[in-house]
């Protein structure tokens, strides 16, 4: 299991400053002024920041400090207080892993805010509901509280309050991103990252831009792109400690190690996870804590260090116990059962396997319940109880397909997603070029009016006409570019949208002859397997793509036709894709035939159009 890299540590830090050493040491004085303090604003205003410094060193006993804020608040009648109080009381709730009641906390925070036209309260109590959403998996319900963010910055202008309170409206950007990788959605996750971290950088506010730095460093870790991964990381910590944001420095440590645990450089991992080990001491945050230690077991266990693994993920089982983190814990669980099937304490590892999948089946935690249930039927071959060994096997399976349809789903979701923001993009760009040209007529017929009622001289009247013409014509042109290049987005998108289908209807069709083997009937296999052919054969979805393409690439096929009369349907299919630059597989998706046949379909092309060996096929087409 690879290590934990942190997502959510962000958003506690844009809401409310960042927890330092310092803070810690300010707090038992912090006590004494508040015990001696006459109940006012001023008293609130402390207890809040007391508040800030307990909920990670000792949620626990934070749980009554909220409560006698909110007791203080409504005695005093101090509203923004009570806001925030209700705020603080759905952070606790949610830390706890308690998020209905986090949630409802967060309505009440918000419900207070309204009427004080407290933007920035609105905005984090979105913020955080949001990002609760997104851990139980309800993103319906995340993307609307993050998109009435967006619409109150959009239309910020109308509001009462005007720009005030969106300084920092980067964060709602930062958890769209975040909401984004938890569905596997890197490429979206990347585009809002990128703008939360142009908001970020208009603040002039060095962390925030950090953790900017430090969550684009986690996307690319996900695609992969270990060296743009690291770049971003190692800028982030370096903010961190430069800011002397001990708590911060914490988690771009752990994310470090994480990229290094991926690229398979071990001991740098190892190396990075003990500073944070070392460094997160002065901070008393035990959620991250817990973190590091089960990451540095992680570590240990592919450095074939198992008793070294074993300590480490036991102090993480100690300190999530500690602070109740129920979901959390699994991670740990699922590591240590592994490491003690390694070393054949059969027992144990069974205890901690069964618990990971008692709770991640009942919590709905499909990634956990298919490792543990992996792991689980690893150990039971082990322990030669072969029945439960494939049972437990073919549940994994089950859980895997699921996971790979989803992911399969979600991948098909991002591609619809970023081509509606695209044509959106592209449709307000067009509009905002027929203003354009509606402002330059209507200035050359007020401008037309004024020369004749002065009396200016034709010629010089006929020379500023012309002028204003070729000024029109090139922005009717930037126009004409803009629609082609945007008819040119959606023939791409449809291509591809046309091959993922095929290549999906293809495997399926594929798993259906194999379920048919197996079974004893096949009548509704057969049913199956004919519509699947039905729809790979339907000529309605290529008179879509052409006609596409015809927008496109006007007179392609005439042309073709023109020049190459013994071309057949089939070829000049095959031109047309060849024309959009597609590889060999998307085309032989699209076309429904074996990647060899292509190879046979271009080489018969070739001959047709006497091309010889030193001659390209693919330079000829664009030339069509």
């Amino acid at each position: 299991m690879k290590p934990k890299i942190i997502f959510w540590f962000l958003f506690v830090c844009v809401i409310s400053p960042p927890l330092c050493a310092q803070q810690n040491q300010k707090l038992d004085s912090l006590l004494q002024i508040y015990e001696n303090h006459s109940d006012n604003q001023a008293k609130a205003d402390l207890i809040n920041e007391i508040i800030q410094i307990e909920l990670y060193s000792n949620p626990v006993h934070v749980k009554n400090r909220i409560d006698e804020y909110i007791s203080l608040c409504k005695k005093i009648n101090y509203k923004k207080g009570e806001g925030q109080a209700y705020y603080r009381k759905a952070g606790y709730y949610r830390y706890k892993g308690v998020l209905d009641s986090a949630l409802h906390f967060y309505q009440k925070s918000r419900q207070i805010y309204e009427p004080l036209n407290n933007i920035g309260g609105v905005l984090n109590a979105n913020v955080e509901s949001a990002l609760v959403y997104t851990e139980q998996n309800k993103l319906d319900f995340a993307y609307e509280r993050l998109n009435h963010n967006i619409d109150l910055y959009e239309n910020r202008d109308s509001l009462a309050n005007g720009n005030k309170g969106f300084k920092f409206i980067g964060t709602t950007y930062h958890v769209l991103a975040n909401a984004y990788l938890e569905q596997g959605m890197y490429n979206l996750a990347l585009k809002n990252e990128l703008k939360a971290l142009k908001l970020y950088e208009l603040t002039e506010n060095e962390l925030y831009t950090a953790d900017a730095l430090n969550t684009l460093g986690c996307i690319e870790g996900e695609l992969k792109n270990y060296q743009n991964a690291y770049t971003y990381l190692k800028e982030a910590s370096e903010s961190y400690e430069k800011h002397n944001d001990v708590a911060n420095q914490v988690v771009s440590l752990i994310n470090l190690g994480s990229v290094y645990f991926d690229m398979g450089d071990y001991d740098k991992a190892a190396q990075y996870q003990k500073e944070g080990i070392e460094a997160v001491k002065k901070t008393n945050h035990k959620p991250r804590e817990a973190v590091l230690w089960s990451g540095l077991g992680n570590t240990y266990e592919k450095l074939n260090k198992l008793t070294e693994a074993i300590e480490c993920q036991k102090k993480a089982i100690e300190l999530n116990s500690e602070l109740g983190f129920t979901n959390d814990i699994l991670s740990p669980y699922s590591s240590i059962g592994n490491l003690y099937a390694q070393i054949n304490d059969f027992e144990k590892s069974k205890y901690f396997l069964d618990k990971v999948i008692e709770q991640a089946e009942s919590n709905n935690l499909i990634k956990d319940a298919s490792l543990g249930y992996q792991r689980r039927s690893v150990l039971f071959s082990k322990m030669k109880q072969y029945d439960l060994a494939l049972n437990d096997y073919k549940k994994f399976k089950a859980f895997k397909d699921s996971m790979f349809n989803t992911s399969k789903s979600r991948q098909i979701e991002e591609l619809r997603a970023i081509y509606d923001t695209e044509k959106k993009e592209q449709q307000i760009a067009l509009q905002e070029q027929e203003i354009t040209v509606l402002e330059q007529e209507a200035s050359i017929s007020a401008l037309q009016k004024l020369l004749m009622a002065l009396g200016l001289l034709l010629s010089l009247l006929g020379f500023y006409a012309l002028r204003q013409k070729m000024k029109r014509n090139k922005l009717e042109k930037e126009k004409v570019d803009a629609e082609l290049e945007f008819k040119k987005k959606e023939l791409t998108t449809h291509a591809l949208n046309l091959a993922r289908k095929n290549e999906t209807l293809e495997n399926l069709k594929l798993k259906a002859q194999e379920l048919k083997e197996k079974e004893n009937t096949s009548t509704g296999y057969n049913q199956l397997i004919r519509s699947i052919n039905f729809d790979l054969q339907d000529d309605n979805n290529w008179e879509n793509f052409s006609r596409y393409f015809e927008e496109v690439h006007k007179d392609f096929n005439s042309n073709v036709k023109t020049k190459y009369p013994s071309v057949t349907s089939n070829e000049l299919r095959l031109l047309a894709l060849l024309k959009m630059n597609l590889s060999s597989k998307e085309i032989a998706n699209i076309l429904n035939i074996s990647p060899e046949g292509i190879k046979k379909a271009r080489y018969r092309l070739r001959k047709k159009l006497d091309l010889t060996t030193e001659d390209s096929l693919q330079d000829l087409v664009l030339t069509l």
